[in-house]
């Protein structure tokens, strides 16, 4: 399927276009956000390097963007507990990938292309169609985390 990917200065660029009310660049509706910034494509390659980055860096800019429906984050490590309440609120899912293989999980990307905020390099929001793209569930839509913490 196609995800996106978005990291810590696109975040702070989306959330400040839905505090102004302004159009974004992309519809979140539905969609997923990869905590990723690939590095450099090789030659023959799709993509380069694409492991996730530390997910709780993007905890304060996660609300705006569920509000806007966004259903899905990959990422790494463990959200707030504010954040596991609004993944609840919003019937969204927190995915877990695997830190440190970011090498693997290239392989597993059919596709790269940009969409918006291209001058950030890797930081800009990229498409990425990825096959077998291998996660775990951290956060359900229930709320329920993975890493053990109160499940009400």
């Amino acid at each position: 399927g196609e995800i996106f990917t978005a990291r810590d200065q696109a975040h702070k660029r989306l959330a400040a276009l839905i505090k102004k009310g302004a159009k974004l660049p992309l519809d979140l509706n539905g969609q997923i956000i990869y905590y990723c910034g690939p590095t450099r494509t090789p030659p023959g390659k799709a993509i380069g390097s694409c492991g996730p980055t530390t997910s709780a860096r993007m905890d304060k800019m996660t609300e705006p963007l569920l509000t806007c429906g966004l259903k899905g984050m990959i990422g790494k490590g463990a959200r707030s507990e504010e954040v596991r309440r609004l993944i609840k609120k919003h019937k969204a899912v927190y995915f877990l990938a695997t830190g440190g293989a970011g090498a693997f999980l290239s392989k597993r990307v059919l596709s790269i292309k940009p969409v918006c905020f291209k001058e950030l390099g890797p930081e800009a929001i990229y498409k990425v169609r990825v096959k077998d793209f291998p996660l775990i569930v951290g956060i359900d839509s229930q709320g329920t985390d993975i890493f053990g913490r109160d499940r009400s």
